[in-house]
C-alpha cells in the first residue's frame, strides 16, 4: 500500500528521465531488521524541485527510506505515521501545527523545531550566537562584522552608522529573513551620502576585504562539508572614491558562482582548518538547537587565521553540496538508529 503523498518509484523514474538522469531501479527488499524509515516532508515546490532530486530518491529506496508529502490541507495527526518529519514553510501556521504535533508526538524527530529556526529568521540575532562564542584556537579565530540595525527612518542612518563608529563601505541586508528571494538582495554602500536610499528595516555590517572567496559550511547533523563560491572583490582606496551610490548584488553564494576549480591565489582558496570548523559547527549545533544549516564564512585577506561567519541559513540548497545524497540518507539513518538504541537502553 502506498502512503499518501510517498514518491512513487514511477515518479522517480519520470523525474529522473526528464532530468536526462539514468531512471532508478527498484530496490531490493530491505535486509532483515532493517526498519523502513519514513519521512514526511513539508517543503515549497522549490525547495522539492532542488531537495529531492532523482539521485537522492534512488538512494533513499536502496536504504529503505521513503519520503512522503505532507498534505497542508489536511491535520498532520491524521497523516502518516512519520518517523521524522522535514520541513521549511515559514507561516506562523505552520509553525504552530508543528509545535502541537512535536508535543503529541515526541517519538517523531522534527527537523528542526520551529521554535529553533526564528534564531535565523533575524539576522541580529542569527549572528549573536557566533559572537557570543568568542572563538578562537592554534587554528584560527572566528569572528563577525561589526554590524548595525536599522528599523526605520533611512535619514537617519548616516547619523546611526557614524555614532556607532562603523567604517565604510557597508553591506546592507534585509533583518528578515523569510525564504523569499527579497530577504537575499544585498546592497554595498560606498559613501555616507548613498545611505539614506536604503530600505529599513535592514542590518548594516561592514565589509571585510576576503580575496573576493566565500566559503559555504554545510552542516547535516555532525558530518560538514566546504565548497568554495565567488564573493565580491575587495574594495580599495580608488572603488571608495569613484562609487558614490548604492551597488545592488544578487545573491553570491549560489551554485553557478563555484569556485571549485578556479584559478585562485592559494593563500585565498585554501579552505579554513577542520578542527576549527568542526568546534564552530559542534558549538552552534548546541546553541542553535538545529542540526540543518549552513554558515557563510570568509577569511580576511592578508590575515591567514582571522575568519568572519557573515550568514547562517537554515536547511539550505543541499543539493548543490557534492555527495549530498549519500550524506543525508546516512543522516536519516543516524537519527532512527540513535532513537533505537535508546529505547533498548531505557534511556
Amino acid at each position: 500500500m502506498r502512503v499518501h503523498g510517498e514518491v512513487s518509484d514511477d515518479e522517480a523514474a519520470a523525474a529522473a528521465a526528464a532530468a536526462g538522469e539514468p531512471v532508478p531501479l527498484s530496490p531490493p527488499p530491505a535486509p532483515a531488521g532493517q526498519q523502513r524509515l519514513v519521512v514526511g516532508y513539508a517543503l515549497t515546490k522549490k525547495k522539492v524541485k532542488s531537495f529531492l532530486q532523482p539521485k537522492l530518491l534512488a538512494l533513499a529506496r536502496k536504504k529503505d527510506i521513503h519520503f512522503v508529502s505532507i498534505d497542508e490541507t489536511r491535520p498532520l495527526s491524521e497523516q502518516g505515521p512519520f518517523d521524522i518529519i522535514l520541513h521549511k514553510l515559514t507561516s506562523k501556521e505552520w509553525e504552530q501545527v508543528l509545535e502541537d504535533y512535536r508535543e503529541e508526538h515526541p517519538e517523531v524527530t522534527v527537523l528542526d523545531p520551529p521554535n529553533a529556526i526564528q534564531h535565523l529568521h533575524n539576522r541580529q540575532s542569527m549572528l549573536q550566537e557566533v559572537a557570543d562564542l568568542n572563538l578562537s584556537n592554534g587554528y584560527g579565530e572566528v569572528c563577525t562584522p561589526r554590524q548595525l540595525v536599522i528599523m526605520k527612518d533611512p535619514s537617519s542612518i548616516p547619523d546611526a552608522v557614524a555614532k556607532a563608529g562603523l567604517t565604510l563601505p557597508l553591506v546592507a541586508k534585509p533583518l528578515v529573513v523569510d525564504g523569499t528571494s527579497k530577504s537575499h538582495e544585498l546592497s554595498l554602500a560606498y559613501v555616507e551620502a548613498s545611505l539614506p536610499s536604503l530600505d529599513p528595516p535592514l542590518v548594516l555590517q561592514e565589509f571585510v576585504n576576503h580575496g573576493g572567496i566565500l566559503f559555504k559550511v554545510y552542516i547535516v547533523g555532525e558530518t560538514i562539508r566546504v565548497v568554495r563560491r565567488f564573493s565580491l572583490p575587495d574594495v580599495n582606496t580608488y572603488d571608495l572614491g569613484n562609487n558614490d551610490g548604492i551597488f545592488r548584488f544578487p545573491r553570491v553564494s549560489c551554485a553557478t558562482n563555484n569556485a571549485e576549480d578556479a584559478d585562485v591565489d592559494p593563500c585565498i582558496a585554501e579552505l579554513p582548518p577542520t578542527p576549527l570548523l568542526e568546534k564552530l559547527g559542534k558549538e552552534l549545533r548546541r546553541r542553535l538547537g538545529l542540526r540543518l544549516f549552513n554558515i557563510d564564512m570568509i577569511r580576511e585577506h592578508g590575515r591567514k587565521d582571522r575568519y568572519y561567519v557573515i550568514d547562517i541559513n537554515y536547511f539550505p540548497g543541499y543539493g548543490k553540496m557534492p555527495g549530498y545524497e549519500h550524506i543525508f540518507t546516512d543522516f536519516l539513518l543516524s537519527l532512527v538508529q540513535s532513537k533505537y538504541k535508546r529505547l533498548l537502553s531505557g534511556s
